[in-house]
């Protein structure tokens, strides 16, 4: 007898294997992931451990370097190499996020917060709180 809440398995048919954590883990926290392993690694040893040593600067340089060319990529409408400079985009984000220990669940939560309200609600929130630290100046 099959217990309450689970489906009866049809005769013949195959167990799911179980997946590995990473496998259930979306590709961005997979590639946050690997960043953060390379932080404070051998500069010599990859393109991520070189560009964090580099510090956040230069992270955010090469991350305004691949916000333009995305956007350019978008205006030319050259679909392919915008999906490219999107990857980079992405890929240098989360190397800034990493260099100062910000995760992206710490992003996904910001994002459900600002689901509950519109746009104009969340823009006119921050002018808000943007007037509240000029006023204590």
């Amino acid at each position: 007898m099959a217990k309450a809440g689970k489906k009866k398995r049809k005769p013949g048919a195959k167990k799911k294997s179980p997946k590995r954590k990473a496998s259930r883990q979306h590709a961005i926290e997979r590639l946050y992931t690997t960043i953060l392993s390379r932080k404070g690694a051998d500069p010599n040893s990859s393109y991520t451990a070189r560009l964090m040593a580099k510090g956040p600067i230069k992270l955010a340089q090469k991350l305004g370097e691949e916000a333009i060319e995305a956007a350019i990529e978008g205006v030319r409408g050259d679909r392919k190499k915008l999906v490219a400079e999107s990857a980079d985009l992405f890929y240098h984000l989360l190397a800034l996020w990493a260099s100062r220990n910000v995760k992206p669940a710490q992003i996904w939560a910001e994002l459900k917060r600002r689901e509950t309200q519109s746009g104009l609600q969340e823009k006119a929130s921050r002018g808000k709180a943007r007037a509240k630290k000029k006023s204590r100046r």
